[in-house]
């Protein structure tokens, strides 16, 4: 299941070349990942559970400037491994085009024991649907 979320890039995005600066693609990244959670995980997951970044793989293939949007794209294309999962993200451009692509590891945190724990079939199956 794929999960949409459009930004518009304000003057605070912009750096001294002009274009949305690479922090805040990583900001957006992690804004379009728990949109995506809060969208379709159920309360009693999001009650015992939460996410944390462990890793991201971002590629950029062009550049965004003050007062563009760009659509992110978000997907979970395969299983969890262990506590693990892989998160695939894509900004389109109106024209169409990739700006930005990512590939962000995220791992499973038991909020009553603040530790990593598997991740359950029952809780990545809403992303997989």
């Amino acid at each position: 299941m794929r999960f949409t979320l459009s930004r518009t890039a304000s003057a605070d995005d912009i750096d001294e070349l002009g274009h949305v600066n690479n922090a805040v693609w990583v900001r957006w990244i992690q804004d379009i990942a728990v949109a995506h959670w809060e969208a379709v995980a159920p309360p009693e997951h999001k009650a015992a559970f939460y996410w944390v970044v462990t890793r991201h793989e971002i590629d950029y293939r062009g550049n965004v400037g003050p007062g563009e949007t760009v659509t992110g794209e978000t997907w979970v294309a395969d299983a969890p491994k262990g506590a693990r999962f892989d998160r695939h993200v894509r900004f389109l451009g109106a024209d169409g085009n990739v700006k930005v692509e990512a590939v962000t590891s995220w791992a499973l945190i038991d909020r009553a024991s603040g530790r990593p724990m598997r991740v359950r079939a029952d809780v990545v199956a809403p992303f997989l649907s």
